[in-house]
């Protein structure tokens, strides 16, 4: 079973630039897309999304933020949000539940400049840990994917030093993905490439950065404890173009 994220930083002008001819050459069982800012009737799907069945949740501010996923099995519930008014006018988060996993796509929020959404962005994050250990309570496993927007060692991004008390690096921000780990569930790729260096799924479109490969990992597969046998292939795929992010994707046996 393959699942695939990217953050495709709006799905209309991705859709010419090489999204539909992506899915058809990787045929994922699962795509999930974040910061897709449009509507689902805003948007004209191409053939290659035949076979899918489509769950958007937009921001209510236009343009802004948003999640979708395709799938090609039906699953067998399908939630909006985090059941959190205040978290949830942003169209961040859908969750699909299957026989055997919950998945659950994510947009968290950027810290902005001089980190002065910070303090939400913490607020945020204990409420997202906190709702994906509900649903593992609830009886099933969780694999949870999209951009976190926290690089979350030294080693997942090109300059650690210059980018300290960064948005996406700060110690908070870190910390916050710490107890997300030590709360039962595992970054897959780390997982299977603990040493890897210079695996990046973000690059700024400022300084050639992406030529460069200076980056950041900060798109992620996580999934909890009992699924990490079922793991087999975790990756980056910085070859495909068409956004400031590239996909990755996540293999279970």
């Amino acid at each position: 079973m393959k699942l695939v994220s990217w953050n495709v930083n709006g799905i209309r002008a991705t859709l010419g630039k090489g999204l539909p001819e992506f899915i058809a050459s990787e045929r994922p069982e699962i795509l999930c897309l974040q910061e897709t800012k449009a509507r689902e009737e805003q948007v004209s799907l191409p053939l290659e999304f035949a076979g899918y069945h489509s769950f958007w949740n937009s921001a209510q501010k236009p343009g802004y933020s948003g999640v979708a996923i395709f799938t090609r099995e039906s699953p067998l519930s399908v939630r909006h949000g985090m059941g959190i008014e205040e978290h949830d006018r942003e169209g961040r988060v859908i969750t699909l539940e299957y026989a055997n996993f919950h998945l659950v796509n994510v947009y968290t929020p950027n810290s902005q400049d001089e980190l002065r959404r910070l303090p939400y962005r913490m607020i945020w994050d204990e409420a997202f840990r906190l709702f994906l250990l509900s649903l593992e309570t609830s009886g099933k496993p969780v694999i949870f994917c999209g951009d976190l927007n926290v690089a979350h060692r030294e080693i997942d991004l090109a300059r650690p030093k210059d980018n300290r008390k960064s948005a996406g690096f700060s110690d908070e921000e870190r910390a916050g993905f710490d107890r997300l780990l030590a709360s039962g569930f595992h970054d897959s790729y780390r997982h299977l490439h603990p040493d890897q260096s210079g695996a990046y799924s973000w690059w700024s479109y400022r300084a050639n950065a992406r030529a460069n490969n200076v980056g950041w990992r900060i798109d992620y597969f996580g999934v909890s404890e009992s699924l990490l046998k079922r793991v087999s292939a975790a990756d980056i795929l910085p070859h495909v173009t068409g956004s400031d992010h590239c996909p990755v994707s996540l293999e279970l046996s």
